[in-house]
């Protein structure tokens, strides 16, 4: 046993007993008022300003492992905290204390013919597995949005950012205390081994809900061998199309920032659509704009012929999320060609239409299935805390339950309440 892993790794009996006490605090915390989670909020950004120099010290050993382990610039940018990304963290964290609470928000929907009247109440998930790798904040994004929704939240981070993560957790475990709650409500996983994580995602009668945030792999593996409900968002490949009717100027500004703020995350652009029609005056110009920044290009024939330097795209290749700087281009016939290259090729994630036109837009916007749909706006916006959420915990490409970035309502559901004067459905 390593202090990475003070439970055995074939110790599934400590894993259930994790499991049953977040459960058990799960109970605790729904009963909880708005107040008193809000000031647990609070308490939580608090302990993160007060013990940053323990939080940063402990991402430092991070990212020193992480460099002798040979992470990829992007892994190390994602897995890296300062003094400002902390803090960005603790503010994120007030900001979700400050949220309208959703538990208990009831909607009556009206009198039956019997009398009764009926309505549909907000209440918590229970308990929800959250399964992340590298970055650092989602341990206390995750934590906030739980613990603010009565959701008690067990944490499993990935071996690169344990460290961090341990004190980032033990700040949120040391609020817990201070308002008099347990630890359980919000535990992170102490061992990083794959069998651990295999048994928690067989334990659907303690856990409601597992998020898997990080690559497709660990996506696909944790929705393969859950038992339970298991949240989706499998890849990223998020497309601009720009229109024969584009402003030129927001079609460049728009492809610079989303390809090149920051490459490494789910909202980056990775495709480039352009309508043949403006395809010979505007195809070179956003294509030097992402060369000037370092983006390696490759493109169907038709790109190739009007940007000689790119590198060839095969279908496959339209597929990928590169979540570096490198972008696939293709030229297509219109509105529709786009839509039809969108609907081979998209993950359901964030699409994005440069148009001036708006009847295209409205035409874009209900028909590219995508969680988030943008008209003359960049892909970077597909976040929770850009769309009024606060922090997310994590952005769905599903369908079912939740759809886009998860914020405190996604991590609540709906059961019936029903006022009564003594009817009975039979007579009696």
């Amino acid at each position: 046993m390593t202090d990475l892993d003070p439970i055995p790794r074939d110790s599934n009996a400590a894993l259930d007993a994790l499991a049953r006490d977040a459960r058990a605090a799960a109970r605790r915390l729904a009963a909880t008022d708005s107040a008193t989670r809000d000031a647990l909020l609070r308490a939580i950004a608090d302990r993160l300003d007060a013990e940053s120099d323990a939080i940063l010290a402990a991402n430092a050993d991070d990212l020193a492992a992480g460099r002798a382990a040979g992470l990829t610039a992007a892994m190390l940018d994602r897995l890296a905290l300062d003094p400002k990304r902390l803090a960005a963290i603790a503010a994120a964290t007030r900001e979700v204390a400050g949220l309208p609470d959703p538990v208990g928000r009831t909607e009556w929907l009206g009198r039956r013919p019997s009398g009764i009247e009926v309505g549909r109440m907000q209440v918590p998930l229970g308990v929800i597995l959250m399964i992340y790798e590298a970055r650092p904040n989602v341990t206390v994004d995750a934590a906030a949005l739980c613990l603010k929704s009565g959701n008690a939240v067990i944490l499993r981070g990935g071996s690169e950012a344990f460290r961090s993560n341990a004190a980032l957790a033990d700040a949120v475990g040391r609020a817990l205390e201070s308002l008099g709650l347990p630890r359980a409500c919000a535990q992170l996983v102490p061992t990083t081994s794959r069998a651990a994580m295999e048994h928690l995602l067989t334990l659907d009668g303690l856990i409601d809900l597992v998020i898997p945030r990080g690559g497709e792999g660990l996506i696909r593996f944790v929705a393969e061998r859950s038992r339970i409900p298991v949240i989706r968002h499998y890849k990223g490949v998020c497309h601009l199309y720009v229109d024969a009717d584009a402003d030129p100027d927001v079609a460049e500004r728009l492809l610079v920032d989303g390809k090149t703020s920051r490459p490494a995350v789910c909202n980056a652009l990775e495709t480039l659509l352009v309508d043949r029609a403006v395809a010979d005056a505007l195809l070179a110009r956003l294509c030097a704009a992402l060369a000037a920044r370092g983006v390696a290009i490759r493109g169907d024939a038709d790109t190739r012929r009007l940007w000689p330097a790119a590198g060839e795209a095969t279908e496959a290749d339209y597929d990928i999320e590169h979540l570096d700087l490198a972008i696939n281009v293709a030229i297509v016939d219109g509105l529709d060609g786009a839509l039809g290259h969108i609907a081979r090729h998209g993950s359901n994630h964030t699409e994005v239409i440069v148009t001036r036109d708006p009847a295209k837009a409205a035409r874009f916007q209900r028909e590219a299935d995508a969680s988030a749909v943008m008209w003359n706006a960049s892909s970077r916006f597909n976040d929770g805390g850009e769309l009024g959420l606060g922090a997310e915990i994590g952005i769905s490409t599903t369908k079912l339950h939740a759809y886009g970035p998860m914020g405190l309502d996604a991590l609540t559901t709906r059961k019936f309440v029903v006022r009564g004067e003594g009817q009975t459905r039979h007579p009696v």
